[in-house]
């Protein structure tokens, strides 16, 4: 039997207001990642592959958290995040609207996208979540660590690779899982490497032919700021217990997660000498060192320190607003 859901007054005025919205073949409200992201960045890429170009649709330009408020009012229509799996906010949203909806990339779509990016097909099992009713296609990179060549010693780099891997175990968030040795070097792919995690990972017993990142640092910060992303997503409580389990396992210094827009962001703000430490999702920090992209000059002081989780590209509507896919919106 079908899932019976019983909505009340509001409930079904939102379900109206959806409904009237999808007929009405007005401009979409897509949320699109903040300004500035990799989720931008990606949104923009999976909506070229439909032939859907800025002013085809109403950009929202909000953090995953925001963005799903919004789907759940009404006032957005779809929403792309790069999340972990599952994602927290996904299975609120549907505990709060009872009719989410995860859109799939055709083949074409995902062809495009792999042969502009990094990304490449991901499968989302139908067991993800309790509203899904078969697998959803996507997209899927990484998440890493970068860290800031003028301010982190081989010594830190070293600590934080080490305790990345070795004490994982003691972050409840579910992608702290995803911080093993086997995992450890996903997502480096032609990047720069810290000399500290590249000593501990061949300590370990890992191969890479990657370059050895020239250090800078005069003077070792014992406070260190560490760029995460909107509060609604993964990288800002993720990033909050990494910086706890770095405090308790590491002598003299002392992280601090902050929210921000993610990866431009946080690739930005360690060249510029703001940050020490950032979450990125792998292209971005592969555009940063080759300036491109985003990037017009390379950024010569980051390097990579360390594989978080896998990212994946999560679109969600309302089964409402009548949209099946972005086949729905193309011209």
């Amino acid at each position: 039997m079908g899932k019976i859901r019983v909505l009340g007054f509001t409930g079904i005025l939102i379900m109206l207001v959806l409904l009237l919205a999808a007929c009405s073949g007005e401009a979409k409200n897509i949320a699109i990642g903040p300004a500035g992201s990799a989720t931008n960045t990606v949104s923009k890429l999976i909506l070229s592959a439909y032939g859907i170009e800025e002013g085809d649709y109403n950009a929202y330009e909000e953090g995953f958290g925001d963005a799903a408020d919004g789907v759940q009012d009404g006032n957005i229509d779809i929403s792309i995040g790069i999340l972990g799996l599952p994602a927290g906010s996904i299975s609120n949203l549907q505990a709060n609207a009872g009719d989410v909806k995860m859109i799939s990339l055709s083949a074409d779509a995902v062809a495009h996208i792999e042969a502009n990016s990094v990304y490449r097909e991901f499968i989302i099992p139908k067991e993800s979540y309790d509203f899904l009713e078969e697998d959803v296609t996507t997209v899927t990179a990484y998440a890493i660590l970068m860290g800031n060549t003028d301010t982190i010693s081989e010594e830190l780099g070293y600590q934080l690779a080490k305790v990345m891997v070795e004490n994982s175990n003691e972050i409840s968030h579910a992608q702290g899982a995803q911080m093993t040795l086997d995992n450890a070097l996903n997502g480096l792919e032609d990047l720069p490497i810290h000399p500290g995690a590249a000593k501990y990972y061949q300590e370990q017993g890992l191969e890479f032919d990657n370059p050895i990142a020239e250090l800078n640092v005069s003077d070792q910060p014992s406070e260190l700021v560490l760029g995460t992303g909107s509060s609604g997503g993964t990288y800002y409580p993720l990033g909050g217990e990494m910086a706890t389990v770095w405090n308790n396992n590491i002598d003299g210094i002392n992280v601090t997660n902050r929210e921000t827009s993610a990866s431009l962001e946080n690739l930005a703000a360690m060249r510029d000498g703001n940050m020490h430490l950032g979450m990125t999702v792998h292209g971005p920090a592969i555009d940063a060192v080759n300036g491109e992209g985003d990037f017009n000059e390379p950024i010569t002081n980051v390097a990579f320190i360390g594989h978080i989780y896998p990212e994946i590209v999560q679109i969600v509507t309302r089964e409402a607003t009548g949209i099946e896919g972005f086949e729905d919106l193309a011209k």
